[in-house]
This record gives C-alpha cells, structure tokens and sequence, in this order.
C-alpha cells in the first residue's frame, strides 16, 4: 500500500495516507542502531500525524533502535495486532488458474468481495481504491469467479525479486473450498511473470487459520511485527495490518 505522504527523521520512516491501512499509516525505523534522540524524534513524530488529523502510530520490527519499545510503552503506546512475516520461494506457489481474472485497478467485484472481510472499514476501502494510481511497481488486482460469480480475490505486488500479497478474501458462502489457494498460486504466478522469485505475506498471529494456510503453500516465518498505539486514539480498537 503507497502512502500519500512520506517523510524521513533519522533512520525513521513517517509515512500518512487516510488512518485506514496500519502500513501506510505509521511510523518504522529502517536501522537498529543506538539513537541518543529517540525520545526527541518520537515527539516529533507524533506532532506530524496530529498535524494531518491523523491517529499516531509506529510499527515495531527487528530493525527498531534499542529502546524504542520502553520508550513508547512509558508514553502510554499499548501494543495492537502482532503480523507474521511469512516468505517462500515463488517457484513452489506459482501456478495458473484460467478461471482468475487479472485486473489493472481494482473495480465493482474486487471491492465487493474484499468488503467481506472484517477488517474493512471506509478509510481502508478509500486508500485502496486510490493504490492503483500511486503504484511506481507493477500491481495487479485478481478475482476468481465460479459459476460466473465473483467469490474471491486478492492484490500483489512485484518489487523486483519480491512480490507480496494482501487483501486476499473469499466470499463467506464459499470458504474452506481451496479458493483462496487457487487464487493465491495464480498471484504468484503472474508476480513470476514479473521477474520476481520470493513471495511474502502478512498474517495476524492470531489469525490461525490463515496462518495455517500460508505454511500449507510452503511459506515460513521471517520475521514479526507489532504496532503500537495511543489509547487515547480513535484507531486504539481497531484491527489494522
């Protein structure tokens, strides 16, 4: 997911769109190295997202500066929706699927069935339909239709040798039927196409079941990520990946 806004303070990146998706919505160091202005930057950090109207929000990963996380929980940061980083080799994922439609945008069907997930809400849905304009790296929107019915879909990107996948969501009245691998192996497939050779996802860790279904297509766990948040705002219930 792009962000509309990015900005760098130190080994941090600041990067904004709506509030909706946590990924183009927060801030995450890029260097795990000591930094004597942490406490400095983390207030400066928040002054930029309460500036746009925004909820502040950093994502924790192994790259973070030794302190970072103390330093959030002494603010009164709590910690939301831990990710599973999981990664394979595209060549054991990728397989085509004549019944997957490859889409340049996400259109009508794609939002329809991508709704049915939980974790939607209106700034989500907007940031997405909005992606395919601010893509610099191929994209691509795909939806499997059975019985002429659109029942399930998913997005992918291609970044040279690594190609992630999100918004993978079947329709509820056609799960547990094997669609979200079919059309998981078509994504990578077409990201193969693209020259990519590794394929990643994020998972919530407490989502087992997708968890499960990750390891089922040969996927292991790289690495994780949390996200930490203020209670006093709005976003402090919600889920986010």
């Amino acid at each position: 997911m792009p962000a509309q806004r990015i900005a760098f303070d130190g080994s941090f990146v600041v990067r904004s769109f709506l509030g909706g998706t946590g990924r183009a919505n927060s801030a995450s160091a890029l260097w795990q190295q000591d930094d004597a202005d942490l406490a400095e930057r983390i207030q400066r950090i928040e002054s930029r997202y309460v500036s746009h109207g925004l909820p502040v929000r950093f994502r924790s990963t192994p790259l973070d500066p030794p302190g970072l996380a103390e330093a959030l929980s002494t603010r009164g940061y709590i910690c939301k929706d831990e990710t599973i980083i999981f990664l394979a080799p595209i060549s054991g994922v990728a397989r085509p699927d004549e019944a997957v439609r490859v889409l340049a945008a996400p259109d009508d069907d794609w939002m329809a069935v991508t709704a049915t997930a939980e974790h939607q809400v209106p700034a989500r849905r907007a940031e997405k339909q909005q992606a395919a304009d601010m893509m610099l790296v191929p994209a691509a929107w795909l939806m499997l239709y059975e019985g002429g019915k659109p029942t399930a879909c998913i997005s992918i990107v291609a970044d040279g040798n690594l190609a992630g996948f999100f918004d993978l969501a079947v329709v509820p009245e056609a799960r547990r039927q094997g669609l979200a691998a079919r059309i998981t192996h078509a994504a990578a497939d077409w990201a193969r196409r693209q020259g990519a050779s590794w394929l990643w996802a994020q998972v919530a860790s407490a989502n087992q079941a997708s968890c499960a279904a990750q390891r089922s297509l040969g996927m292991f766990e790289a690495y994780r990520y949390i996200y930490f948040v203020r209670p006093q705002d709005k976003l402090a219930g919600m889920k986010f990946g």
